[in-house]
């Protein structure tokens, strides 16, 4: 009867506790585009070897600013690869003589908290970033063609030996009569690479302004020359 009534009254304590949901505020910050020059690896404090890779960034330009009022939501438009005149369509030529004299040939969008930081023709340069600070890097992974379940999804192989015949096959797809189909997002042979990656929290250990030089840890999307999209880690 005492385990009983302490129960009770356990239970009466959980119900007066009120707890109060604090809205998460993310905080959204501009960042650019910047090409893969490739990878090495250099040597910490500690001796310690890290494998890094080096991008550079040309001009980053703000070429439109998103508002609620106006668009829906915030965001700053980001022209960057610069591009001769006669190379540019009309319209293209039309909208960056909002934002200055340069030639652009694409452009990205960055999801922005406060767009009223920003002006047009804003040249946005690496001293963004800062060593030690985590960023998201966004790019097509390099591809690799046509690939079978070993390669593609890691599945194991069969027997190679005592008259096996299933050594690479993908095995059962599915059911029989019921459901008579192959369920969507089978696993199987397909196209490996070539999609859109996004690595989360790769961290900043260099920032060269006068060369306009980032060099981050690890591996990044894409092979060399591929185009970057890094953008602060959201908070």
């Amino acid at each position: 009867m005492e385990i009983k009534h302490i129960h009770i009254q356990f239970f009466k304590i959980a119900l007066s506790i009120k707890f109060t949901l604090i809205p998460k505020t993310i905080l959204m910050q501009a960042g650019l585009f910047a090409k893969k020059v490739g990878m090495t690896q250099i040597f910490d404090e500690s001796g310690t070897i890290l494998p890094v890779t080096i991008l550079k960034t040309g001009v980053c330009q703000v070429s439109q600013i998103k508002t609620v009022t106006t668009d829906g939501y915030n965001a700053v438009q980001i022209a960057y690869g610069e591009e001769k005149l006669e190379n540019i369509n009309k319209p293209t030529q039309g909208h960056l003589k909002k934002s200055g004299d340069r030639n652009f040939k694409s452009f990205g969008e960055f999801r922005v908290s406060k767009p009223e930081d920003f002006k047009l023709g804003q040249i946005i340069k690496v001293d963004t970033f800062s060593a030690g600070q985590k960023v998201r890097v966004t790019g097509e992974s390099i591809g690799k063609g046509f690939a079978g379940n070993q390669k593609r999804h890691n599945f194991s192989r069969g027997p190679m030996t005592h008259g096996s015949k299933n050594h690479r096959l993908p095995g059962s797809i599915g059911a029989g009569s019921t459901p008579g189909r192959v369920y969507p997002g089978k696993k199987m042979a397909g196209q490996l690479g070539g999609a859109k990656v996004t690595l989360k929290n790769t961290e900043v250990l260099y920032v060269n302004i006068e060369d306009n030089i980032l060099v981050l840890k690890g591996s990044v999307p894409g092979k060399k020359n591929t185009v970057l999209k890094i953008q602060p880690q959201k908070y």
